[in-house]
């Protein structure tokens, strides 16, 4: 069985994001074909970097990243919900990316967004960082807009259309998530 980790990125108060992942967790929660764990970055409590070697060494001093790294190392495969901030991710999941290097390493990611034009610059910036961690991201993507997916740009409402993308989105993640587990040689479900 494959794990994929569904990952929370936005720590601000009152954030939309964990509804987001809720429904994005309630979406993968119907099918068998793959273990999927909610993963708040608010528990983790991660400062901005502060370990003194690039992650790519793997030597950890601080019992923060040793936690995140125990953590983040289990996934087969991930699930970002990100905001878009100012052209971008939020600071926050882009920080807890750059904890740690080979934990990410050959693994799949499928991106979920949300912002006022659907969180696409979010994603497009995510893509470079996972990229660089060497991770392979899927084309397709979910993204909500706050205008439409929002009653009143806070309480999480998505167009009945998304259910049918959350889908698609979840079959090419999965079937991704398989192949970069075979590849590591830790065989495939």
């Amino acid at each position: 069985m494959i794990n994929i980790a569904i990952i929370i990125g936005s720590t601000r108060p009152n954030r939309v994001g964990a509804s987001v992942a809720d429904w994005v967790y309630e979406q993968a929660r119907k099918r068998d074909s793959g273990k999927y764990e909610l993963i708040d970055l608010i528990d983790y409590e991660l400062p901005l970097l502060d370990e003194p070697h690039p992650p790519s060494m793997g030597k950890y001093t601080k019992d923060h990243t040793k936690r995140w790294s125990e953590k983040i190392k289990f996934f087969d495969g991930f699930i970002f919900v990100s905001p878009e901030y100012n052209h971008s991710t939020s600071g926050a999941l882009k920080n807890a990316l750059d904890f740690l290097y080979s934990e990410w390493n050959n693994k799949a990611a499928g991106i979920v967004a949300y912002g006022g034009v659907g969180g696409i610059r979010a994603v497009e910036q995510l893509r470079l960082i996972t990229a660089e961690l060497q991770m392979a991201t899927i084309r397709n993507q979910m993204a909500f807009t706050l205008r439409e997916d929002f009653e009143d740009y806070s309480k999480f409402n998505p167009r009945e259309h998304h259910k049918k993308v959350a889908t698609q989105f979840l079959d090419q993640l999965e079937a991704w998530t398989r192949t970069m587990r075979s590849m590591r040689g830790e065989g495939s479900s």
